[in-house]
């Protein structure tokens, strides 16, 4: 029979099958064929006591791909192994040998990092063995997440009714909820800035008060301000002009957690939408020349681009747009890197994003042109800016003026739609020349506290704190709003971005988890963890040994949560159950909170809970001074206490419990 080739994906195999040719078989497992067990001593599939040994079993859904496996097996002369390049696909392999009796010493892995042609038919050249330190990583991550996962979510369950809790989905939690805390506990503080406009030979330009008497400028109220402004009246000396050229260097390629932060700013993309059409780029795409794999492998953290693609990259930049516009080729991978594979980049410079548009759906158009042009973008010149800082000067108060001016638009000439570069044009400007400004503005202001995490900044915090992986950063979000415990909402700090607001749920398992396992459901402690499964992966750490120094410092924190956490009882409605005669109570399902019989599972009862009737805005007495509608008080983000007119959204107009206006921050923006 033919070489048999197993991969994870049906629709890679199709695109891997017309690579090789009629002397393969391609078939796909459908990713994971095993898991661990659910039987056992507290159905954790994890022999402890003898040194860790993991139970696997063939998940339910696969008996069928695993028998249809088996006999494929048995009538081909050959057997390769070639699922995705990363530790889950190495484990996949794995379990596909173990199940299917194939000798894991036997040189029949394959690797590629992207799906074409030259890259396929390269990669089953030089098979190699299975990488058993990429399959231990594995397993130890796999273990932990069962054994913290199984046993935290059972004490949650029964003590709080939280649905679950795991070891990077609730330190991702314990962010949202520790940045809540911070804004609910934000106390604003006013300030004031000097804000001037001068004009010279018909070109305004704006200027503000940066020093006063040689020291930083620190206005602190109203009364300083007036002051300020006093002595700031009359003629200003130019004492300083400082001019530059400022180089703007191109961002490096794509790595998963910059290509789902940037998706997310850029596109308005989720991570798991994100990474759902990067998925299909990678296993191909029907073009007019077949099936083409269009980018490399999505799940990377590795900034390094292959020689190839560098040269021919190279040779584009300068056909297409000339030599200056060639840059240096750099590379950035931080400690702990799996630089197996390359960034993310178009397997092929000539399917230009406009040339195979028609191919492609409009999500996948946008993520492969912003893919492509990211990597192109990395292997050009730095843009160049003429930059002027002036500063003018009265009565010891220095106001500062930029000016800047684009003169050599390097890699923007091809990453513009992403990157802008805004000319500022000041008139010309002598030193000791003399202007008057045609006004100077106080303007009040208010500090503000640290923004909620959007989904491109709670991905950036991960990944800078070393938690998780970026390929698991979109599950992570995911489970956290289907468990309930925070969700992603538009807010007033922007009117585009969603941002998290953790529920009441949210922050309760937060809180319980602090107060008894803070010492490992913690930022460090996790980062730590991570560090640990790089090491087992490369040999340099015995998985057992990291297993049982982790359990023997989980199992008392457990004890003492079992022994000592307070056990929330369901809230009663007060009403009897009408089919049995027991408590009526509230609980919380999958669906939200709905009314169940306390002498449940005896008794099934239950239905829905009543929408409360929302409570009417309380009238204040006065008309808006925009629209004559009514004003009423209203309660802010904050829990404090405003007047807002009841014709909102219609009308916007707010202001204090005094009645002094509430300018919106994007109007104050504005403004400015």
């Amino acid at each position: 029979m033919k070489n048999l080739v197993i991969v994870e994906s049906p629709s890679k195999s199709k695109t891997i099958e017309k690579y090789l040719g009629k002397d393969y078989l391609v078939v796909s497992s459908k990713g994971h064929i095993r898991d661990l067990a659910i039987k056992g001593k507290g159905g954790l599939g994890i022999d402890i006591e003898n040194g860790f040994i993991p139970t696997y079993v063939v998940s339910k859904e696969k008996k069928d791909v695993v028998k249809d496996l088996k006999k494929q097996v048995k009538d081909a002369d050959k057997v390769y192994l070639a699922t995705d390049p990363d530790r889950e696909g190495e484990a996949i392999s794995w379990h596909l040998a173990q199940e299917l009796e194939l000798d894991v010493n036997d040189n029949n892995r394959v690797v590629f990092n992207e799906i074409t042609k030259d890259a396929v038919v390269d990669a089953f050249k030089k098979p190699r063995t299975i990488d058993m330190g990429l399959v231990k990583s594995q397993e130890t991550r796999r273990m932990l997440d069962r054994l913290i996962g199984f046993k935290l979510s059972k004490l949650l369950q029964s003590k709080i009714k939280s649905k679950s809790a795991g070891r990077v989905q609730s330190v991702a939690l314990k962010l949202i909820v520790e940045r809540e805390k911070e804004i609910k506990a934000f106390i604003p503080v006013e300030y004031w800035t000097l804000d001037a406009i001068f004009k010279k030979d018909n070109i305004k330009f704006e200027a503000t008060l940066s020093k006063i008497n040689g020291k930083k400028a620190v206005i602190n109220n109203e009364e300083e301000a007036k002051i300020a402004y006093e002595n700031t009246k009359g003629e200003f000396e130019i004492t300083s002009i400082n001019k530059r050229v400022r180089k703007k260097a191109p961002k490096l390629p794509f790595i998963t957690s910059t290509l789902q932060q940037e998706a997310s700013t850029k596109l308005g993309f989720s991570a798991k939408r994100t990474m759902s059409i990067a998925q299909k780029l990678y296993e191909g795409i029907e073009l007019s020349s077949g099936l083409e794999g269009l980018i490399t492998y999505m799940r990377t953290d590795s900034t390094r681009l292959s020689n190839t693609f560098v040269t021919n990259a190279q040779k584009k930049i300068e056909e297409d747009y000339g030599k200056k516009y060639l840059g240096k080729y750099k590379i950035k991978n931080e400690e702990g890197t799996q630089d197996a594979h390359e960034a993310i980049r178009p397997t092929n410079l000539e399917y230009t994003p406009d040339s195979i548009k028609e191919y492609l759906n409009n999500d996948q158009y946008k993520l492969y042109k912003f893919i492509y042009y990211r990597a192109l973008a990395s292997l050009m010149a730095s843009a160049s800016s003429n930059t002027v800082a002036v500063v003018l000067s009265n009565n010891g108060y220095d106001f500062n003026a930029n000016g800047t001016q684009l003169t050599f638009d390097g890699y923007l000439k091809v990453y513009s739609d992403y990157e802008t570069s805004k000319d500022v044009i000041l008139p010309e400007l002598i030193e000791n020349e003399k202007l008057t400004p045609e006004s100077i503005t106080p303007n009040q202001h208010f500090t503000e506290p640290p923004l909620r995490y959007s989904e491109a900044r709670l991905i950036k915090e991960l990944e800078e704190q070393g938690i998780g992986r970026p390929s698991t950063y979109a599950l992570i979000i995911d489970t956290i709003q289907n468990r309930g415990y925070a969700s992603l909402e538009k807010s007033t700090e922007t009117s585009r971005t969603k941002v998290f607001f953790p529920s009441e749920q949210g922050i309760l398992t937060t809180e319980k988890l602090d107060q008894f396992f803070s010492s490992i459901i913690n930022v460090k402690y996790t980062a730590r963890m991570e560090s640990e499964l790089d090491e087992i992966a490369v040999g340099e750490l015995d998985n057992v040994e990291a297993l049982t120094e982790f359990w023997e410092k989980f199992v008392p924190l457990l004890e003492e949560a079992n022994e000592k956490m307070e056990k929330i009882e369901p809230e009663k409605t007060g009403e009897k159950c009408p089919e049995c005669g027991s408590e009526l109570v509230i609980r919380v399902g999958r669906f939200g909170k709905f009314i169940s019989c306390s002498a449940y599972p005896e008794c099934k009862y239950t239905s829905n809970l009543k929408k409360e009737e929302k409570e009417e805005p309380e009238l204040v007495g006065k008309k808006c001074p925009k629209c004559q509608s009514e004003l009423v008080k209203r309660k802010s983000r904050y829990n404090t206490f405003f007047h807002g007119c009841s014709s909102f959204p219609k009308c916007n107009y707010m202001e204090t419990l005094d009645g002094e206006e509430i300018v919106p921050k994007a109007k104050r923006r504005k403004k400015k």
